[in-house]
């Protein structure tokens, strides 16, 4: 090994990947070297090369603990104890301790402690060590729900794109009137003030708070003693007006637009003498927060051109009541009967000039996160977000990656963890450089899921990563071992070692939220009919003639026919068809199932077309019905439509039979 991949090597930094089984791909060393120039090593000279290495190797040698320790409960202590010199002593200071501490005795309780250790000849170390329950909060036997990006469902109280109070009504009406076990929406993060707003909820400003673009103005309390009443009726009007122009002219959601009367409205609330209960539980929600929230509404004032030492307290406010706002959804939830209530997402990364980024210390400077090439995307992916620096992490005992955790887990009946695979490794790309000549970058995945699975337990929540896509090996064994959910689509469960026909429903995984599409792909309406494929031809994005194709998505579909004709399901009409899918997934084991809410409706527009930007207005597509005219969630309610789909599937879902086997149809 050369003096380069050794200390690569040293610091997680892959010198190849394989983008195939049979393929091995050579990292370029000028990315490699740059890579490891953002961790802090020098790479200018071969003989600073040789010396960071030698050092380095040294010092691992030497070192009586790692930074961090994993203690599973229901395993033995780390190994790395076991292996300490004789005669080592070791010290326990356990998480919310005063300094001394007690020793161990038997298995720690929950938490992130820290231990001490000296050995015999006066070495000394100091490692965080999370002990974490075996596993996260089990999946119930089977529930199924819906997938909602909640900008798009507008009701008639909107101002203008959905809000927390139509959140809470979709999930009393899913759950009263269709037995649904939960509701899933897109990351609800705050996102980076600007002109116009970067739509995207998986680019956002911060993933530890929310947006108070969410709010439903009339459900804080203190509207009701506003004197200021009818400036803010006049606000509301023009809500209104702006509600209309989506669902009656046909304008895209304007998320600028909506925060500018919120933001104004909420101007006046701010003003309002809040009770005495209301003060208190402020209080304790600044208390509870910290310093984190502090320097995130600091952060906010002066990104909107504000003094922060004016408008501090301002901004916190508004994080107070979108917390309230988001817990009472999942109240709303579980009162409606939902087993698991609010499944939330939690994006992968931040915006490198977001508040997150500038205001932490562990996001990595003049890099940022994609993908290698694919079979998918010949030329890979930079997401443009900035990564967390591995050796930052560890050393602060993962703190930001637990408060992150606890802050959305707060609100949430489950977690969707975006890009899973992220917990283990991501692929680094430097400043400049194509997404092809990045690295991957490994992490602490055992201490990583750890933290996961603690704040889970916590919180009495599932946790479901999206593990869609190329997987390290090992990584969906380690995942499900920890109770960690998969994510099934049905258009990618095949039989890929043979000839790639669709997986018999016996032969999915159990483990895992299984529906048929998501925001990402078609909708399926549009799917049966092909509308994506002549779509993407509009826009220039194929790679391959539009005959060929039509052809192969044709064929593909007419399998899905079959195989569903084969199964006894009608699939006869794009209704029936797209009831006959969902009618698939519920002969399948898996423990959730959902229902993409466009599917309900026959809506054939994605809400998200990989590879474009201005080509296509992603994230701002209300829901809307076959013919792309908008419906309110009133609308929803009362379509024929919608209720012959979740009414199939509530009976499906109580009813179930997964046939057994494992060989493809």
């Amino acid at each position: 090994m050369d003096d380069l991949a050794r200390l690569a090597a040293l610091y997680g930094v892959a010198t190849t990947y394989q983008p195939a089984e049979d393929v091995t791909v050579q990292v370029p060393q000028a990315t490699v070297r740059s890579v490891l120039g953002t961790l802090g090593v020098s790479t200018e000279t071969p003989e600073s090369i040789r010396a960071w290495a030698d050092i380095g190797e040294r010092g691992a040698a030497e070192r009586l603990l790692p930074p961090v320790l994993v203690w599973w409960a229901g395993s033995g202590p780390p190994v790395e104890l076991a292996a300490l010199p004789p005669g080592t002593r070791t010290r326990l200071e356990l998480e919310g301790e005063e300094p001394g501490g007690r020793p161990p005795g038997g298995v720690p309780p929950h938490g992130v402690h820290r231990v001490h250790v000296e050995a015999p000849d006066g070495r000394t170390a100091t490692a965080a060590l999370i002990v974490a329950p075996d596993r996260a909060p089990a999946a119930p036997e089977r529930e199924h729900g819906l997938l909602v990006q909640l900008y798009s469902l507008l009701s008639e109280h909107s101002w203008g794109m959905g809000d927390l109070g139509d959140l809470a009504a979709l999930a009393r009406w899913a759950g009263r009137t269709h037995g649904a076990g939960f509701i899933q929406v897109n990351p609800l993060h705050a996102a980076v003030p600007g002109t116009p707003t970067d739509p995207s909820p998986y680019r956002p400003s911060s993933r530890r708070f929310p947006d108070p673009v969410h709010l439903r103005i009339e459900d804080v309390p203190e509207q009701a003693r506003c004197p200021e009443r009818t400036a803010l009726d006049e606000l509301a009007a023009k809500g209104g007006e702006l509600r209309r122009e989506v669902l009656e002219k046909g304008a895209l959601i304007d998320r600028d637009a909506v925060w500018a009367l919120k933001r104004a409205a909420l101007e006046l609330l701010y003003a309002v003498p809040r009770t005495a209960e209301r003060e208190a539980s402020y209080r304790e929600f600044r208390a509870a927060q910290g310093p984190a929230l502090d320097k995130h509404a600091a952060w906010c004032a002066a990104a909107a051109g504000e003094d922060p030492r004016e408008r501090l307290d301002f901004h916190r406010w508004l994080v107070w009541l979108t917390d309230t706002q988001l817990a009472a959804a999942q109240r709303a939830a579980r009162e409606a009967g939902m087993a698991v209530g609010i499944v939330h997402d939690l994006a992968v990364g931040v915006h490198p000039e977001g508040s997150d980024a500038r205001t932490g210390s562990c996001h990595a400077r003049e890099v940022s996160v994609g993908a290698p090439p694919d079979a998918f995307n010949a030329r890979g992916q930079d997401w443009g977000l900035p990564p967390w620096r591995p050796d930052a992490l560890a050393e602060s005992g993962y703190a930001p990656f637990r408060e992150l955790l606890r802050g959305v887990f707060r609100y949430a009946g489950a977690v969707r963890i975006d890009h899973v695979m992220g917990l283990f490794r991501l692929w680094w790309i430097p400043q400049g450089a194509p997404p092809a000549e990045g690295a991957y970058v490994s992490y602490d995945g055992e201490a990583m899921l750890a933290v996961l699975v603690l704040e889970a337990h916590r919180a009495g929540a599932l946790v479901i990563g999206e593990d869609l896509g190329t997987v390290q090996p090992g990584v969906r064994q380690a995942l499900a071992r920890r109770g960690v959910l998969g994510t099934s689509v049905l258009w990618f469960e095949r039989d890929w070692t043979g000839d790639g026909d669709p997986l018999e429903p016996g032969a999915w995984r159990a483990d895992c939220l299984a529906t048929v599409t998501t925001h990402d792909l078609p909708p399926t309406a549009a799917k049966l009919a092909g509308a994506h494929v002549e779509l993407r031809d509009r826009l220039g994005l194929l790679t391959r003639p539009v005959e060929r194709e039509r052809a192969d998505d044709a064929a593909d579909t007419a399998r899905w026919l079959e195989v569903l004709e084969d199964l006894g399901l009608d699939a006869k009409g794009e209704e029936a068809a797209v009831r006959a899918l969902y009618g698939f997934l519920l002969r399948t084991p898996a423990r959730l199932v959902g229902v993409w809410l466009p599917d309900a409706v026959g809506d054939r527009r994605p809400q998200n077309l990989p590879g474009t930007w201005d080509q296509y207005p992603n994230w701002r597509l209300p829901l809307a019905d076959g013919e792309g005219r908008p419906l309110t969630l009133e609308a929803l309610a009362s379509s024929p439509r919608a209720n012959a789909l979740l009414g199939a599937v509530r009976e499906g879902a109580q009813t179930r039979t997964a046939p057994p086997g494992a060989r493809p149809l």
